[in-house]
């Protein structure tokens, strides 16, 4: 049975998925979702995913909702396929990929989603962009990012010596960031930049960022 990934690929969270997918080279079929018909709040995908969000997924008898458990998932179930994404061996290792894997979601993922929410989904909902509100959350992020810069400076990727989960699993909100207008958040931070600049070369990534529609 193929595996199934249910949502849009402008959706960040879509993205994740897919980007893990691609590092494992697993085909996959994108399930596309009408959030505007209110698809996802219907019985059949609520039986999928009971918040009525994307993404879900499937493979086989698997199924699983909230992208950063996918991502992990695949990490996980095709370890020997691919790159691995969870290499950390030494309880040293371990820390490091985990204190990283949760940096993303408890503190860049909710400044960079309003900054990408108010400069690219509000137009694209016919919305007005609130000013005020992108230079607050650019404040919120740049301080983040400060954090990521840090690291960057000691470590070539986040949780050590190798590309891993922690790094794919922030690089979908990156890439849109890097087409807004706020782009000089990363580009002006050297070491976040030449770390973008190398993953965002990785040829699975080049294969995910071709498929986004924004």
């Amino acid at each position: 049975m193929a595996i199934k990934v249910y949502g849009v690929a402008m959706s960040s969270n879509v993205v994740r998925v897919i980007a893990a997918l691609n590092e494992k080279g697993l085909d996959y079929e994108l399930v596309p979702v009408n959030l505007a018909a209110g698809e996802h709040k219907k019985p059949e995908f609520l039986a999928l995913n009971p918040f009525g969000q994307i993404p879900a997924f499937e493979d086989g008898d698997v199924k699983i909702f909230e992208s950063r458990a996918i991502s992990r998932y695949v990490a996980t179930a095709y370890k020997s396929t691919g790159d691995d994404l969870l290499p950390a061996k030494t309880p040293a290792e371990v820390a490091a990929l985990e204190c990283w894997l949760e940096v993303e979601p408890q503190h860049i993922s909710e400044p960079i989603s309003k900054v990408l929410f108010e400069l690219q989904i509000k137009p694209l909902l016919s919305m007005t962009t609130d000013p005020a509100t992108v230079e607050a959350e650019s404040e919120k992020l740049g301080k983040v990012l400060d954090v990521y810069e840090a690291r960057l400076s000691e470590s070539k990727y986040l949780a050590g010596d190798a590309f891993t989960l922690a790094d794919l699993n922030l690089m979908p909100y990156v890439y849109n960031l890097s087409l807004s207008s706020k782009a000089e958040l990363m580009t002006s931070r050297p070491h976040f930049k030449k770390w973008w600049d190398e993953v965002s070369a990785r040829p699975a990534w080049q294969k995910t960022a071709a498929s986004i529609k924004l």
